[in-house]
């Protein structure tokens, strides 16, 4: 049975809008994932290490036969394939897939949580997955409208004039 997950794809090396239409692309054919819809992309200033280039995010609806930890592998081959080389934490990188949510599931394990322990603190991961899923709540069944409310002013991020 196929499981809806949300993905965050974001890059700031290169050719950014490039390297997110290439992981799309490697998305939808990878076997055992289905891309339904693709939010709208946004422009968004650093998190971490602030003297780098912006990036390009937007978050993919998939449809998924495959487990958790076998997204995570078909995530970091479409990173290698990309061309992700390695770096520091919250560097820069031609690509960035991360497994938001997985159904409504919460997983656990020494090199993955879902969902991403950090996507209620990253403007540039709830506005694109607003796009695409308006009535999502956390756990705690906070609106991710209200998420948002609370980091508006942060941080930087712009709707990007292209898309996917």
């Amino acid at each position: 049975m196929a499981t809806v997950a949300y993905l965050s794809l974001g890059s700031n090396v290169g050719d950014r809008m490039a390297h997110l239409r290439q992981a799309v692309h490697l998305l939808s054919s990878t076997p055992g994932i289905e891309v339904r819809r693709t939010a709208g992309v946004y422009e968004t200033e650093p998190v971490g290490v602030r003297d780098q280039p912006w990036f390009l995010n937007t978050v993919v609806e998939i449809f998924t036969l495959l487990s958790p930890p076998a997204l995570l592998a078909a995530a970091k081959e479409i990173e290698r394939r990309v061309g992700r080389t390695p770096s520091y934490r919250w560097g820069p990188r031609e690509i960035d897939v991360d497994i938001l949510l997985y159904g409504s599931e919460a997983w656990s394990s020494h090199d993955l949580v879902i969902p991403h322990p950090h996507m209620r603190e990253r403007l540039f991961v709830l506005l694109p997955l607003r796009d695409l899923n308006p009535d999502w709540r956390d756990a705690a069944g906070t609106a991710i409208e209200d998420l948002m409310e609370r980091l508006r002013g942060t941080t930087e991020v712009r709707p990007y004039p292209e898309s996917l």
